[in-house]
């Protein structure tokens, strides 16, 4: 316990650094964490002279004890398994504004998009931890994660992650899952996943009105399936704060969004032997997936697990049904989600207007669905209603000629399209209910969740760039 107490003793120093702005623009961190430069408001908004931040109330400059206990553990994991571990006073990497990453303990990011020279597209490598998992007879089973959010602010600082609050209305929900430490400072989850199923999806055909191609599949079987007990919400032991935790490995495989080197195939997706998984550095390689936000691209985010095994098998996530029970469906800014919006039947190929292609249809039908959907978002970890967890809302084209059907950029145009009647909500939602909240209220809840954290969201300019080590 001697380099736990020691590192305990290097984070609670660090503890002096942080100047616990919290309130203007809804901005917060270090260098860049849910912010930029460290502006979380005005000299100490949120509270006047030390509330909730300065001159040590309610901890060290807002860190609880608690959470420098939590975040002295886990960084400590992280040496003695051969990494790096996350410095908030010197990270390992800085970040430009035009890169705008928002997970500042990122060790590294391929921005290539060109499969042709990079086949598994834009990755990223993150810091890994090693905890246990509980299975469905008791015993435990070593397993490996990366941790991405956090709903505490002071834990998010500590450990490189992303601040978002909104976490902790999960818990009582039974959506989340509890942990306990292990006497060396690991985490033991309640629930455990099993990598081992072999991902297949068979697309569907033509609607009996040609609107509706490949999506939705006609048959799908995910890649990995987690127990009855497993959220990647999981509430630290004996505190209420839930942390965005997913597992990426254990001894039955590994998650399909780690790329094998030399390209992805059937055979070896589960791959223990595979080198972007680093149980020697404690770090882990994971694709990055596009998106749409404010009418920008590069939207690049991760994806862990789903609580339906439609987006599962589409995304190459874990299917986690306890997911299902997290507050709440279609309701924003409420609940410990966020809504977004998919496209059923967008351009399956580019119509020439530089925008390239969208939707679950294009996914579907691609080799091994290593298109991706390119979804639209409304917000991005810098607003504090951010959550990773999203709840998908999914539109559907009217437009009978595919390539006239547009690229959704933006919840704006979304919209829009739905006023003029381009866009309808799609017709196997399941939910005639209308969205209550202030993105849109003619769109309707698919009832599908999928986890999607934020990494990083550059300019064109990044494009083609890498920083760090982004790969093996």
């Amino acid at each position: 316990m001697r380099r736990i107490n020691l590192l305990f003793v290097a984070v609670l120093s660090l503890g002096v650094l942080f100047t616990s702005c919290d309130g203007e623009d809804g901005r917060d961190g270090i260098d860049g964490i849910n912010g930029v430069d460290g502006v979380d408001g005005a000299d100490g908004a949120d509270g006047a002279d030390g509330a909730d931040g300065a001159d040590g109330a309610n901890g060290v400059d807002g860190v609880t004890p608690e959470m420098v206990d939590a975040a002295s553990l886990l960084l400590a994991s992280i040496e003695a398994d051969g990494g790096v571990p996350y410095d908030a006073s010197n990270p390992a990497l800085t970040f430009t504004e035009e890169q705008n990453v928002f997970l500042p303990s990122i060790l590294g990011i391929d921005f290539r998009t060109d499969r042709s020279v990079v086949p598994a597209g834009p990755t990223a490598r993150f810091p890994m931890f090693q905890g246990w998992e509980t299975l469905p007879n008791g015993d435990r089973r070593e397993g490996y994660y990366v941790i991405t959010e956090a709903s505490d602010r002071g834990l998010a600082r500590l450990l490189g992650v992303i601040f978002s609050p909104r976490m902790a209305d999960a818990i009582g929900s039974n959506g989340e899952q509890y942990s306990e430490w292990t006497d060396d400072g690991r985490l033991i989850f309640q629930g455990s996943v099993d990598f081992s199923p072999t991902r297949s999806l068979t697309a569907s055909g033509a609607s009996s009105d040609g609107l509706l191609v490949g999506f939705p599949p006609a048959n799908v079987s995910p890649g990995a399936v987690a127990d009855e007990n497993w959220s990647s919400y999981v509430v630290l032991p004996g505190t209420d704060v839930v942390i965005n935790a997913q597992l990426v490995a254990n001894s039955t495989g590994i998650h399909d969004r780690i790329p094998n080197p030399n390209g992805n195939s059937q055979s070896d997706e589960d791959d223990l032997n595979n080198p972007n998984l680093s149980t020697s550095q404690a770090s882990v390689v994971m694709q990055l997936l596009d998106g749409w936000h404010d009418n920008r691209q590069y939207y690049f985010h991760i994806v862990t697990d789903t609580s339906d095994p439609g987006p599962a098998a589409i995304e190459l996530g874990v299917y986690a049904p306890r997911l299902n029970n997290l507050p709440t469906f279609g309701l924003f800014p409420g609940g410990s989600m966020l809504p977004f919006s998919p496209t059923a039947n967008g351009r399956t190929f580019d119509n020439g207007d530089g925008f390239g292609v969208q939707g679950l249809n294009a996914a579907s039908l691609s080799d091994r669905q290593v298109q991706d959907p390119t979804n639209t978002f409304p917000i991005d970890p810098l607003d504090p209603n951010y959550a990773p967890m999203w709840d998908a809302h999914i539109t559907e084209s009217t437009i009978a000629n595919e390539a006239d059907r547009p690229i959704l950029r933006s919840f704006d145009q979304i919209n829009d399209l739905l006023v003029s009647g381009d866009l309808i909500p799609f017709r196997g939602n399941g939910n005639s209910r209308p969205l209550a909240n202030s993105l849109s209220n003619l769109l309707t809840a698919t009832r599908a969740i999928i986890n999607c954290p934020v990494i990083t969201q550059p300019e064109a300019s990044v494009i083609g760039t890498q920083i760090g080590s982004p790969r093996n």
